[in-house]
């Protein structure tokens, strides 16, 4: 079940605001919970496992923090969307036994019979467009994870310039991989729901780049044999069930999105920061550059405030659209994780959670290739596409 409504974090006072003079940013909330960290984490455990736990399936994807590593800021770059190159029929992407079945009507599909690391360039941009036009798409029986990792590495930056995450570990020598990562027998983020009601935290990747990522993929590992499982929710359909009278509202209207929290957040957990932390300001709705719909683009862990509006104003409406994320199960999806599952989603078009939910010391560990698309972009109030266009 999806959570209910959503309170607003609570705050520290800042004053960096590139606009609107001082005003207050949410701490992190609790998506860390799922990342142990270089405090929590054992090699020697991973590697050997434990009395009740097996060893990592795959240590070369063990997460690794090197605290002398240290990046210069992200550049801007052109992104070239390549499903606007894909064929609608995807006969290139389903070619053969390929069988597809929608999660729901409106969001998230499933498929076997297709091997990703096999497909074509043509069919690479099918994958593209599907994915941009169901949302989320659970791809079983792969064999990404067992690819060398630079061949992971080179597949996904076909899609997109690779983001480096200033936060998170990463297998040695390959910083580009996301690793989410709660070692064998680490019950430490049991201690999250001592502090609150549920683990959900509905976010959209990194938005705080002035360039966030586009088409996005995640496997799996390890993980526990129930739980674990990541929510989505479809935010073209969030944005579509607004009135046309609250959707012109909307229109125009641009928040910060910061990365800063994210960074001290890590530092108290003793764990590293390779970029300095950055804002940027994106529209609160964007455009698909490939099927010209549009999306919801607010988050509560990194969206702070509506550029402009006074404090009290900007809380309100941000309120309002993350409870309504939040209580959207009718535009949502839950996706169950099983081995060889690659789970390949927009990030422009989605919001995502996962849930923190077995509490058995059973490892959860999967990888993020992260390609950034272009800077966010809204097109003229009235224009705009439907999915099946």
């Amino acid at each position: 079940m999806a959570p209910g409504k959503v309170d607003l974090p609570h705050r520290v006072e800042i004053s960096d605001s590139p606009d609107d003079g001082p005003r207050v940013k949410d701490l992190v909330g609790p998506k860390e919970a799922f990342i142990g960290g270089p405090v929590a984490y054992s090699r020697q455990v991973e590697e050997q496992g434990t009395s009740r736990q097996p060893p990592a399936s795959y240590p070369n994807y063990l997460p690794s923090w090197d605290p002398s590593t240290k990046l210069p800021p992200l550049q801007p770059f052109v992104h070239y969307e390549h499903g606007k190159d894909a064929d609608p029929s995807f006969n290139n992407l389903f070619a053969g036994n390929a069988k597809v079945a929608d999660l729901t009507a409106s969001t998230g599909s499933e498929v076997d019979g297709v091997q990703l690391a096999d497909l074509t360039e043509s069919g690479k941009d099918e994958l593209a467009l599907f994915v941009a036009k169901r949302r989320v798409v659970v791809f079983h029986n792969q064999n990404f994870a067992s690819l060398p990792i630079p061949a992971a590495l080179e597949y996904a930056s076909y899609f997109g310039r690779l983001h480096i995450h200033p936060t998170s570990g990463a297998p040695v020598g390959h910083p580009e991989v996301h690793l989410v990562h709660r070692g064998a027998d680490d019950t430490s983020a049991n201690d999250l729901l001592e502090k609150r009601t549920n683990s959900i935290t509905w976010h959209s990747d990194v938005t705080y780049e002035a360039q966030p990522p586009g088409t996005t993929f995640l496997y799996l590992l390890d993980g526990p044999t129930a739980g674990g499982d990541t929510l989505f929710s479809n935010q073209v359909e969030a944005y579509n069930r607004f009135s046309e009278g609250f959707k012109e509202r909307l229109h125009g209207l641009k928040a910060l999105h910061s990365g800063i929290e994210q960074a001290q957040n890590s530092k108290l957990r003793g764990s590293i920061v390779r970029r300095e932390p950055v804002t940027s300001v994106h529209p609160l709705v964007r455009t698909h550059p490939a099927t010209g719909e549009k999306a919801l683009f607010v988050n509560p862990q990194f969206t702070r405030y509506i550029i402009g509006y006074k404090q009290d104003e900007s809380d309100h409406l941000l309120k309002f659209l993350y409870d309504h994320i939040a209580l959207g199960q009718d535009f949502q999806v839950r996706v169950k994780w099983a081995p060889g599952d690659v789970v390949v989603w927009d990030n422009r078009v989605t919001a995502h959670s996962a849930t923190l939910d077995w509490h058995n010391g059973q490892r959860r560990h999967l990888a993020r290739l992260t390609p950034q698309a272009e800077p966010p972009f809204e097109t003229t109030f009235g224009i705009a596409k439907s999915a099946e266009n």
